[in-house]
């Protein structure tokens, strides 16, 4: 395959996947892995791709991947992060979901449970916990982002602290080696403070992909949460401040 070709299927295959390894596109095109890594390093110097040992990622930016690149991105891994967080989640409580397509993946599998009060500011997962009896289901309000269904702004905040939540779950755009929960909307952020002021027990739901990306805003610490739900271990340095602070690590 001739590099204009591949050049364009490297940077979809990075956009779907979160990043791309030496390895696994060696055997895609079938090439040499000195190829590869050329195809890399000459995308790295047009600003298309970050260098990383073993491959590349999408490059460090200040905006968010288009909400529906997201939501293919590690699919299955967001379907069993979903799984395991919801079975940390009770019957008969009150819990947010916060903007996000694992949060999303968190509200399917939470529509066999019974007796809960959910507050989100996330029009999919209130459309998605609807068609359960069991669960009652509260909107912040606030202006809608057409992009995503998120509710934003002064009033989604102002009427998150009215109330006090027994669970919450966010996601998260980036996390640092050093446990700094990243986002790159200034309002999502505020918002995400919010949620974690106003609740007993926070969950980090986050994928391996948000471990190699960077993002402007910083949220809270992982020292701020009970538990973060992942699928591939953390950075050591995150993982010490989670043994420390007591934050649980759940993979799935």
């Amino acid at each position: 395959m001739v590099l204009t070709i591949r050049k364009p299927e490297i940077l979809t295959i990075a956009r779907r996947e979160g990043k791309v390894t030496v390895d696994g596109l060696v055997d895609y095109f079938g090439v040499t892995p000195q190829t590869i890594r050329r195809d890399l390093t000459e995308m790295a110097e047009a600003g298309q791709l970050e260098r990383v040992h073993g491959g590349a990622i999408l490059p460090s930016t200040t905006v968010n991947i288009a909400y529906n690149e997201r939501r293919q991105l590690n699919q299955a891994s967001k379907v069993d992060i979903a799984r395991a967080c919801a079975r940390h989640i009770p019957n008969d409580c009150s819990i947010f979901l916060n903007i996000g397509t694992t949060t999303e993946a968190v509200a399917v599998e939470l529509l066999n449970h019974q007796g809960l009060l959910v507050f989100t500011n996330n029009i999919n997962i209130a459309h998605t916990l609807s068609s359960s009896a069991d669960i009652e289901v509260a909107v912040t309000g606030g202006q809608m982002r057409k992009s995503d269904g998120a509710l934003t702004g002064d009033f989604a905040r102002t009427t998150i602290e009215q109330f006090r939540f027994d669970y919450a779950v966010i996601g998260c755009s980036a996390l640092r080696a050093d446990g700094d929960i990243l986002d790159f909307d200034l309002q999502e952020v505020g918002i995400s403070k919010a949620i974690i002021q106003q609740s007993d027990k926070v969950f980090l739901t986050a994928d391996h992909s948000k471990f190699e990306r960077k993002a402007p805003a910083r949220v809270a610490s992982m020292g701020d949460m009970a538990a973060i739900f992942t699928d591939k271990p953390l950075p050591e340095t995150c993982k010490q401040l989670c043994d420390a602070s007591d934050t649980r690590i759940v993979y799935a």
